[in-house]
This record gives C-alpha cells, sequence and structure tokens, in this order.
C-alpha cells in the first residue's frame, strides 16, 4: 500500500522511528526555532491554504457532508490566525524534556534521577479540523516526538498542504522533515494498526464508531475519548443570572465540539425558581431542548420536546440539549457517572460544600464549579494547543498538551558500584531525596 510520496506504509513507519530517535536529542532552541519557522511558512502560503480548504469544503457541500463536519473543515479567517497563534503558544512554553521528576541517593555516591522523555512515535487519526493537524504538529515537536498524521478525506486538501508547510519549517533548520509525516488514504489505517514495532502510541481523534475500531483492532497502545457527552448541574443553590449565562455558554457558544453540554440537569427544588429563566435563555440562543416528563410538564414553549433514553446519551453536536430533573446532588453524580461520557462536567452552584461533594464524585476528566465547560482546551489551560482530551484513566487525562506526551527513564550514575561489592561490604542503601546536580545537555546540531 502506497502513502506519502509513493512509500508504503512500513517506510513511512520506519522513517518516522529515525525521525524520532533524532528529535529526542533536540535543544529547545532548534525546537522553537523550527515552530517560529512554521508559523513564518504557514502565513507565506495563506493563499494556497485557502485555495486547498475552498476545495474541501466544495466537496463536502456537493457530498451533502453534516453541517457539524462542515463547519469543522473551515479553517480560513479566525480559525487561521488562531493556528498561528497556538503554535507560537507552544513555543513559548518552557521545554518540557529532560526534567529531573525525582532524585534520590540510592547509596554514597550512587544517584538514581526519574527523567522526562519523548514518547517516540505517535500516530493520530483525526476526522475534518484540517488546523488540528498544525497544533498537533506543535505539540510532538515541543515534545521531541515524532508524528504520524492520518486525516479524513473530506480535508485531503487542506491536510496535504498544511502538512507540507510544517515539513518545511522542520526542514529549514535542520530537523528531519519526517518527524511529522502524513498517511494519505483510508486503507493504510489498518497496516498503521499493525505497527506496534514502530508506533508507540495511537490518539483517534473523532466520533465513537473512529476510536471503537481502533481500540479493537490494534496491539498499540490508544489514547483518547469517543463522544463528548458533557453535563450541567444546576443546584438549588445556584445564582439564577450566572445559571442562565453557564448553560447557554456551555451549550450554544459552539455547538460542534466536544466540551459543549449536551446534558442539562436540574434540581427538582429549583425547578420553581430556575427552570423558566434558563430554558428562555436557552430558547432565545436557538436551543430546542428535549425534556423528561417532569420537566416537559412545566415548560411552555415551541422548543421543547419529548426525551427519549437515548437522548442522554447523545452527543449532539447541534443546538439540541437534553433536560433531566434529578432530587440531588447525589442523583446528579450518579447519572452523569452512568450516561456521561467522563469528558466534562459542571456543577452551577453557590454552595462550596455541595459543589465539592460534585467534584469529587464525579469520575472525569475535567470537573468544574461555576465555569462553562468550554473551558475544556489545551489552548485555554495555557498548554500552547492539544493533542486531542483524553478520557482514559491512564497516563494522561483531559486535555493533552505536550506533558501528556511524554514518559520518563531511569538514570543512575555512580563511581563503579556493583551490587556484588555493597553486599560483600555491607554497604547500605541510605534511599534519601537530593537535590539535582545533574542538567541535561542537548545539542543544536543533529
Amino acid at each position: 500500500m502506497e502513502g506519502e510520496q509513493g512509500l508504503s506504509v512500513l517506510e513511512i513507519c520506519k522513517r518516522g522511528r529515525a525521525a524520532a530517535q533524532r528529535m529526542q536529542t533536540a535543544s529547545s532552541e532548534l525546537k522553537n526555532a523550527a515552530l517560529a519557522e512554521i508559523g513564518k511558512v504557514l502565513e507565506s502560503r495563506k493563499g494556497d491554504i485557502e485555495a486547498a480548504n475552498a476545495a474541501d469544503k466544495s466537496y463536502a457541500e456537493e457530498k451533502k457532508l453534516s453541517n457539524t463536519l462542515q463547519k469543522r473543515l473551515d479553517v480560513t479567517g479566525p480559525k487561521f490566525d488562531q493556528m498561528i497563534l497556538n503554535t507560537e503558544g507552544v513555543a513559548k512554553i518552557e521545554d518540557p524534556v529532560g526534567k529531573v521528576k525525582m532524585a534520590t541517593e540510592l547509596s554514597d555516591g550512587l544517584e538514581l534521577y526519574r527523567m522526562t522523555c519523548p514518547i517516540g512515535v505517535i500516530c493520530v487519526i483525526f476526522e475534518a479540523r484540517p488546523e488540528a493537524g498544525v497544533q498537533i504538529s506543535s505539540l510532538c515537536i515541543k515534545s521531541g516526538n515524532a508524528l504520524l498524521l492520518k486525516g479524513g478525506k473530506e480535508a485531503a486538501n487542506s491536510n496535504e498542504v498544511l502538512v507540507n508547510c510544517v515539513r518545511e519549517g522542520l526542514e529549514a533548520v535542520g530537523l528531519p522533515k519526517d518527524a511529522v509525516q502524513l498517511v494519505s488514504t483510508r486503507d493504510q489505517i489498518n497496516e498503521l494498526l499493525s505497527m506496534d514495532q514502530y508506533v508507540d502510541l495511537i490518539i483517534p481523534r473523532g466520533g465513537n464508531a473512529l476510536v471503537k475500531y481502533i481500540t479493537d483492532n490494534t496491539r498499540v497502545p490508544v489514547l483518547g475519548h469517543a463522544d463528548g457527552i458533557c453535563a450541567v448541574y444546576v443546584d438549588k443553590d445556584a445564582d439564577v443570572e450566572k445559571a442562565c449565562n453557564l448553560v447557554v455558554d456551555s451549550k450554544a457558544q459552539y455547538v460542534s465540539v466536544c466540551n459543549a453540554a449536551e446534558t442539562l440537569l436540574v434540581q427538582r427544588s429549583a425547578l420553581s425558581t430556575h427552570l423558566a429563566p434558563i430554558v428562555k435563555s436557552l430558547s432565545d440562543a436557538g436551543v430546542s431542548i428535549k425534556a423528561d416528563p417532569e420537566s416537559l410538564a412545566l415548560i411552555d414553549s415551541k422548543n421543547v420536546t419529548a426525551a427519549g433514553a437515548e437522548d442522554f446519551v447523545t452527543e449532539f453536536l447541534d443546538y439540541v440539549i437534553a433536560l433531566k430533573v434529578v432530587e440531588s446532588v447525589d442523583e446528579a453524580i450518579s447519572h452523569i457517572n452512568a450516561h456521561g461520557s467522563h469528558h466534562t462536567d459542571l456543577i452551577v452552584t453557590e454552595n462550596t460544600s455541595t459543589a465539592e461533594r460534585f467534584l469529587a464524585g464525579i469520575d472525569s476528566a475535567n470537573v468544574y464549579h461555576n465555569a462553562s465547560t468550554r473551558f475544556a482546551d489545551g489552548f485555554r489551560y495555557g498548554f500552547g494547543a492539544e493533542v486531542g482530551v483524553s478520557t482514559t484513566r491512564t497516563h494522561s487525562r483531559g486535555p493533552v498538551g505536550v506533558d501528556g506526551l511524554l514518559i520518563y527513564k531511569y538514570r543512575l550514575y555512580g563511581n563503579g558500584h556493583t551490587v556484588g561489592g555493597m553486599a560483600k561490604a555491607n554497604t547500605p542503601f541510605t534511599h534519601k531525596p537530593i537535590e539535582p546536580t545533574y542538567r541535561p545537555q542537548r545539542s543544536n546540531e543533529l
């Protein structure tokens, strides 16, 4: 099966591994120079990017792809500007590689260091959102990883020109351009999934079907999330105006993203005071409501219909929200843990004790008190950008920035120490924390 520049998937993976081995020793200065150069190349190729993006949007319209997908495809205007800002933001982040996370004296003159290092070769499979390829590339460059990108055919033209810009920026400063490679065809996914000898981590960014397929068909570790079924719980002690603003922003600020709210839970004791203004605010924002029987009986609005059980496990990605009445914060916690996707969930309340109960009880990557679910984003967290949002329970959780693309290694420094010698001399282990005396040096030359 042929891939980028006529290469087989095996050759692409081999080149990725070779590039990863070079990237792990690259200096902060060299990586930042690459990110700066990528920003310049993107600016200089803006016309080419817009033309490629126009072709993709025309294809999506011709094929009558969903409005949500068509919105995600756009990479012009503010999205283009944000793409540049994200690249600059990643460059400003402190280099995460080579950080000493633990320093221990094992015995006199024998020192153990636990230090951060890149994962290696990361494969990201994503749908629509061409700008995501640039964000992900920036994070992988900063963290010293090599990247294999597989985008959807709906964004093929945009992805190609954007990845070429990234590769041009890498090559301009002397870093291997194969640190970022694009895998072109859908048929290559199965081959990629079998490349556990060369690929260290797969991150799928897409719908539930894509994530499930990848997880079920690879031995490579998978990091990511399937759905973004986020919930807002309005407590009886919530400020009404604050609740209205937070519910609307969480749902309607931008509906076609994984951190938009899909479920609204209202405490029964708050119905008489909070329900009507919240419903009006949602209706004014163009949001229709699918309501459970108890709330449906209380609402007089043409924008409200009866909810089915499936609506509370649905990621609408549209101006639709499912509404349910709950008795207490504990019932809200139980509902969210059972029906949500463990992405981002919010409690609106002025009662700090209730809020802490909610934050402790919700089993999600992001849990908020009186702040919109839309804040669940790597750029807004100060990570520069994100590879994606992880709802897994191992390695990394929540928005995955550069820190989520690292593992660690142990370095041991001695002076001829041997286990046999220590045993014979009955030399004790001290196991005491020490101030690090070692600082890694990485070269500007590869």
